[in-house]
């Protein structure tokens, strides 16, 4: 029997495996179901509502002005203390009714160009979570109940059973991130269907999303990997995921507390968020307002730190290179028992 399709069936008929997946994808059904009603397709009785809105709101701000125009001049007349007024009471004056923009009062829609892309970083993140989890527990479990030494008397080439119950977890977890990236596009474009619109999506459009999707499934077969090799280094799925707490929450929220404290420049650059969402939007500008780099007009603008997803790319491969190549060392030279 094969020992990949073994391992393949192992990681698909297990429960905790079943019920991260199952609850990874409510999570996701339940942000679609949450886009759905809370956005509405823009047609003229929106647009209408919205100019009522606007109106009352020109009213209601040519009232305030009326009435500060009045006290205006009924504390100059008593001669009280009005230095928080004009020196003349008339230029108290309400905005101009164009200043009141129609499209401010219009309800929230999902504009599928403007918000894709954005909203493949959620999927990426609830999938990466899922596989880290998954990963982790995938071997750990075999460690923790002895199964691990029971297969190496099956199949004794250690490296090679390791990477091949690696093989078998990447293989399930894309299996799993490619339908579900094709079933994130097809919710979205459903709801901006009916609740927004699918208007200016170019072929170059769907080309970034392609990519931005492809970057995302790559996310999730990285922390899949970790999270494998953390509790393979452990030996139990407990030093993967309390590695993972201390150096996300412990770790990252105690180092951003120092930064500031410190008052480090581009701070974010030293957190892992900062380099999984550069992956996902392909680059990310940091700006310092305490430094000031002077322009030809006299301006002065922060200085700004890019980070781009090839930066992330290569802080992902050496996370993976180091943690799986510590692994195989461990379970080269250790004793399994």
């Amino acid at each position: 029997m094969s020992l990949f399709r073994t391992e393949l069936r192992r990681l698909a008929k297990r429960r905790f495996t079943r019920w991260m997946t199952a609850g990874g994808l409510l999570v996701l059904a339940l942000i679609v179901v949450g886009l759905f009603f809370t956005n509405q397709k823009i047609g003229p009785d929106q647009w209408a509502e919205a100019k009522r809105s606007a109106d009352q709101q020109h009213q209601e701000q040519m009232q305030w002005a009326e009435q500060e125009r009045a006290n205006c001049e009924r504390a100059k007349a008593a001669g009280e203390n009005v230095d928080y007024y004009p020196p003349d009471c008339a230029e108290i004056t309400g905005p101009p009714r164009e200043a009141i923009e129609e499209k401010w009062f219009l309800p929230s829609t999902f504009v599928f160009r403007e918000s894709f892309e954005e909203m493949l970083i959620p999927l990426a993140g609830i999938l990466a979570m899922v596989g880290f989890v998954v990963g982790a527990s995938f071997v750990g479990a075999e460690w923790n109940t002895g199964g691990m030494m029971n297969l190496l008397l099956w199949r004794p080439k250690r490296l090679t059973v390791l990477l091949t119950k690696l093989g078998a977890l990447l293989a399930g977890l894309l299996a799993l991130a490619v339908p579900a990236t094709a079933a994130w596009f097809g919710s979205l474009w459903l709801v901006a269907n009916w609740r927004g619109t699918t208007e200016g999506v170019t072929s170059g459009a769907w080309q970034s999303f392609l990519l931005t999707g492809l970057r995302g499934v790559v996310l999730v077969l990285v922390a899949a990997t970790v999270g494998f090799a953390l509790a393979s280094l452990g030996r139990h799925t407990a030093m993967a995921l309390g590695g993972a707490v201390a150096v996300l929450i412990v770790g990252q929220v105690g180092l951003a507390i120092l930064l500031s404290m410190a008052q480090v420049r581009f701070a974010q650059a030293w957190l892992l968020p900062t380099y999984a969402y550069s992956w996902m939007r392909k680059t990310v500008t940091l700006e310092d307002w305490r430094s000031c780099e002077a322009t030809y007009t006299g301006e002065c603008k922060p200085a700004i730190l890019e980070l781009t997803w090839q930066h992330s790319s290569v802080l992902f491969t050496v996370g993976v290179v180091l943690f799986l190549g510590a692994a195989l060392w461990t379970m080269r030279r250790r004793d399994v028992a």
